[in-house]
């Protein structure tokens, strides 16, 4: 793994995370640094970090205030 790659990782708490739950990213990302974008993007659906994700939060919480002051 490259230092960069090893950096980012250091740097990101939800990358430690994942990668100690999902460990065998380890060996893709030893073996090709260019899996770094596949980890960022699978880290970023499974713990919902992608605007789309934020979005339906936000939504979600909008509708479950107007079901608790419409009552």
């Amino acid at each position: 793994m490259t230092i960069d790659i090893q950096y980012k990782i250091k740097n990101n708490k939800n990358y430690v995370r994942f990668l100690r739950e999902n460990s065998n990213w380890y060996k893709y990302l030893n073996r090709d640094p260019v899996n770094f974008k596949f980890f960022e993007e699978e880290v970023k659906t499974i713990y919902q970090l992608r605007p789309a994700d934020k979005i339906n939060k936000v939504m979600n919480t909008i509708e479950m205030l107007q079901t608790i002051f419409s009552k």
